[in-house]
């Protein structure tokens, strides 16, 4: 295998901006931020929009829309049924 052309993984921050939440993980992106870990380390930070604590299907909260087919929506916009 070619030595350093594989970026470098470590651990880092991620925090779900939507709720504030923050899960340590892996990941091979870098951030300029860093924060300190309740285990008294500092790793990098990364902002997340949603994470498993605001996404729908994780909390519970999903919504099943019934959208219906193209054909249906094109009868019931022209009311041809």
């Amino acid at each position: 295998m070619k030595t350093d052309i594989h970026p470098q993984y470590q651990n880092v921050v991620f925090l779900d901006t939507s709720t504030g939440f923050k899960f340590l993980g892996g990941s091979t992106s870098t951030s300029s931020e860093t924060i300190e870990w309740e285990d008294g380390n500092t790793y990098p930070l990364l902002k997340v929009e949603i994470s498993s604590d605001s996404h729908p299907f994780y909390t519970g909260k999903q919504k099943l829309a019934d959208a219906g087919g193209r054909i249906d929506k094109f009868k019931k916009k022209y009311n041809l049924d």
